[in-house]
């Protein structure tokens, strides 16, 4: 079996509040919380082998202008393939292009699973959870406003808050009052300043959020700051995450050898895949630390590989950030339900999703 044909689509879908419009730190200034995205773009790949195998990939953070080099670059590496030998693909020309490849890799696993008549998920290493928990995701917002977000969580069943920060540390302190003096500790709480904070200003933030019993506050430092928030750790109570630091697996050594983080965060663009994010998962584990999976605004497919990753994973304990549940419709034929905070592990072949052909057109705005 060989892959013969590749298809790629970039679609937008449009987002509806609670999420949009998503304000995070580069979208308007302190004060402004109507300055963020309402809309949400993915690349989506299709792999058919020549026995009729048909496997789908998503990935973000493609510029749609990309796409007619992309689709003469993959099509060299990917045509005539064997999809089993996915650590020779993983190590390939494409390795320097992660998210470009982790859509591939992803529709890889989809092809395997359904070859093998298996989930990915117990080709990852078996079933240790048969539902994952998410994270709402909240942009930066009032006093008054991330109250109210926050008890709508609540009311849809959440457990777990991720709010976007990083911009101006009163603002910060400020949403995060109004969502405790709103529904107390109904919530677990983490923010993510997006690299946003020098570490004199991070230690004086964390050390006035120590009250607020956050779950952890989400690259607080630059990504290469690793001293800094290894030192942020000793000095506050609060638990420190990283997202943009993790890279593939080779960047996870220094983050631990460091002690700069509690809790990582990995995500199939940035690291290349499932393969690689999974990699990442038995070095935190052989470390005794905690992954959560960071979240693209995904849609169905990459929803359903943070799925597979998650239930064959025992680190990944904590709500796993998602934005599925604001989109205004999905690529799937059987869009995913959120039910008190959890999502149900799809145990059918591959991925164990069916995408919709005509959404994928209808939503397309580059093929």
């Amino acid at each position: 079996m060989v892959i013969e044909k590749l298809e790629m689509w970039v679609v937008e879908m449009k987002q509806r509040p609670p999420v949009a419009p998503y304000t995070h730190r580069g979208s308007g200034k302190p004060g402004d919380y109507q300055a963020g995205q309402w809309s949400t773009t993915s690349l989506l790949v299709k792999l058919t082998t020549d026995t009729g195998i048909v496997g789908w990939g998503e990935t973000v953070g493609v510029d749609p202008k990309e796409l007619p080099t992309m689709q003469e670059t993959w099509s060299k590496e990917l045509i005539g393939t064997d999809p089993f030998q996915l650590e020779e693909f993983y190590l390939g020309p494409l390795r320097k292009e992660p998210a470009f490849k982790s859509a591939a890799e992803m529709a890889l696993w989809d092809i395997i699973g359904k070859a093998c008549g298996q989930p990915v998920c117990r080709l990852l290493g078996g079933v240790v959870r048969e539902k994952v928990p998410v994270a709402a995701c909240m942009g930066i917002r009032s006093y008054e406003e991330a109250g109210k977000i926050a008890q709508q969580y609540v009311e849809m069943g959440f457990h777990t808050l991720k709010t976007k920060a990083g911009r101006d540390p009163e603002e910060d302190l400020e949403m995060v009052r109004g969502i405790r003096d709103r529904v107390g500790n109904a919530l677990q709480l983490r923010i993510d300043a997006n690299q946003g904070y020098s570490f004199d200003v991070a230690l004086a933030l964390c050390r006035r959020l120590e009250p607020y019993r956050l779950q952890y506050f989400e690259q607080p430092c630059p990504a290469d700051a690793l001293d800094e928030m290894a030192e942020l750790r000793r000095a506050t109570k609060v638990p420190i995450a990283v997202n943009e630091s993790v890279g593939d697996p080779e960047t996870v050594p220094p983050i631990i050898e460091k002690r700069a983080a509690d809790v990582l965060m990995p995500d199939t663009p940035q690291s290349g895949g499932v393969w690689a994010v999974k990699k990442i998962a038995h070095i935190a584990e052989a470390s005794r630390l905690t992954c959560v999976m960071h979240c693209g605004h995904d849609l169905g497919i990459k929803t359903a590989a943070m799925l597979h990753i998650a239930a064959s994973s025992p680190t990944f304990r904590y709500g796993n950030d998602t934005t599925y549940y604001s989109m205004e419709d999905d690529v799937l034929k059987h869009p995913f339900q959120i039910v008190d905070g959890f999502i149900e592990v799809p145990l059918s072949p591959g991925l164990g999703i069916e995408v919709d052909e005509e959404k994928v057109h209808r939503y397309a705005i580059v093929s």
